[in-house]
């Protein structure tokens, strides 16, 4: 039993890994890309894949998720909406 609980738990902690690795190269993708029109687009797609994210987990699991994960996704959207 314990040793089956870990395996799904090794699973799940990888599979939320590379999510967040996905995020990260999106976001940089955004960050640096030539095009600014396109840039902001992007960025502001992977920042909206972080709200989600973030409300779902808040949801889910804490909502201590939705201050450290949302909150500063949902600036960064403000912020990218503004400029």
């Amino acid at each position: 039993m314990l040793k089956t609980a870990i395996v799904v738990l090794v699973a799940l902690a990888a599979n939320q890994g590379l999510y967040n690795g996905f995020l990260a190269v999106g976001l940089l993708w955004g960050a640096f890309h030539p095009d600014p029109g396109v840039a902001r687009q992007i960025t502001v797609f992977f920042l909206g894949c972080v709200v989600v994210a973030g409300a779902f987990g808040a949801i889910t699991v804490s909502r201590r998720i939705l201050w450290i994960q949302a909150l500063p996704a949902f600036v960064g959207l403000g912020l990218a909406w503004l400029g």
